[in-house]
């Protein structure tokens, strides 16, 4: 129980500097890289956006929200036939053991998460454990250059 309260104050508290951050940068701040797809890098345009509970699920795309361990995971980018524009829910994801859950998992020797599918993998493995809904917000994903 005591660690379910850990968890919970730690997700709200993310939740809390993604909103101020995006508050912040409510005139255009442009991220640094903020999350992986598909192996690829991507930055985004903060917004001060806080979508209702009530839109549908399926007009969103997930963020795995990773807690600073790495930048986040997302499940679909600009060009995915699937992409909804950069309406996102985040789920927040917590590890037992972290590096033990990116060495099981981490499908392309990259030395971390860097896809929906390797997280997926770990969800479904026991080794990750899926937090819920911790945010839903709009911002665009902003492709970076590889190298």
């Amino acid at each position: 129980m005591t660690r379910r309260i850990a968890t919970l104050t730690a997700v709200a508290a993310a939740s809390a500097a993604l909103a101020a951050s995006a508050l912040a940068a409510g005139a255009g701040g442009v991220t640094g890289p903020a999350f992986y797809v598909d192996g690829q890098l991507y930055r985004t345009v903060a917004t001060p956006t806080d979508l209702p509970a009530n839109a549908p699920a399926k007009s969103f795309d997930v963020i795995y929200e990773l807690f600073g361990l790495q930048p986040n995971v997302a499940e679909a980018a600009p060009g995915d036939r699937d992409y909804n524009g950069g309406r996102w829910l985040v789920h927040g994801i917590e590890f037992d053991d972290y590096e033990a859950a990116v060495d099981a998992f981490d499908a392309n020797g990259s030395g971390d998460f860097d896809s929906a599918e390797e997280i997926e993998a770990a969800l479904a493995a026991g080794a990750a454990t899926d937090l819920g809904v911790v945010k839903r917000f709009v911002c665009p994903a902003i492709k970076l250059p590889q190298g």
